[in-house]
């Protein structure tokens, strides 16, 4: 199955997202998405060849958000897709059955409809306010993923949920007791001083037997 920790890079250069993606690999975390926004596309390609390399090194998940044509390039572990990029039959297509290719819900609906996409993983929120992306969704919080699990469990959608936006570590616990399978998270790694102990505590909340 998936691992339960997503991390998303952070970083306005090059050097910058290496970086945070170098410090997020060092200290445990073994699922890299690569987010790497406005950028023009021999940075985003420089980028992802070398986050390529060193997932590979670290025997980490690479995945590439946003841009399918650019994961069959590289021969990416997959990718995420948010509701306005490329549709994922059209993105199974491009690369093929085995691949992983993850898509952004903020409501029920949106889950239904990944889930009708034949998505192999779901990022559902945001959970709380995120200066990481513009244009925010309605934020759900803790009712809103108890809500949206509790439907999933009538309509027996069994999808892996992963909670995103602004999850901060004493909020884990909480998130994980309303059903959802794991978290995707960005600035709380990539700001933290001691990403060692962060990685650990994260992952000890996250695997814990409820």
């Amino acid at each position: 199955m998936y691992n339960k920790l997503q991390y998303i890079s952070q970083g306005n250069t090059v050097e910058e997202q290496l970086y945070n993606i170098h410090k997020a690999l060092d200290n445990g975390c073994d699922w890299i998405q690569v987010r790497f926004k406005n950028q023009n596309a021999l940075e985003v390609f420089t980028l992802a060849e070398a986050v390529k390399t060193l997932c590979k090194e670290y025997l980490a998940v690479f995945i590439i958000n946003d841009n399918v044509y650019l994961a069959q390039q590289l021969d990416a572990d997959g990718v995420h897709l948010g509701l306005s990029d490329m549709n994922v039959a059209e993105a199974r297509v491009l690369l093929g059955k085995t691949k992983i290719i993850g898509g952004t819900a903020n409501t029920f609906e949106d889950v239904l409809q990944r889930t009708a996409e034949n998505c192999d993983y779901i990022g559902l929120g945001p959970f709380q306010f995120t200066a990481t992306k513009q244009n925010l969704s309605p934020i759900l919080g803790l009712e809103g993923y108890r809500l949206i699990t509790e439907q999933m469990k009538i309509k027996n959608i069994q999808i892996p949920i992963y909670a995103i936006g602004g999850i901060a570590l004493e909020n884990v616990e909480s998130i994980m007791e309303t059903g959802i399978y794991g978290i995707a998270v960005s600035g709380l790694i990539t700001q933290n001083e001691n990403p060692t102990q962060l990685i650990t505590q994260l992952n000890e909340k996250l695997y814990v037997t409820i």
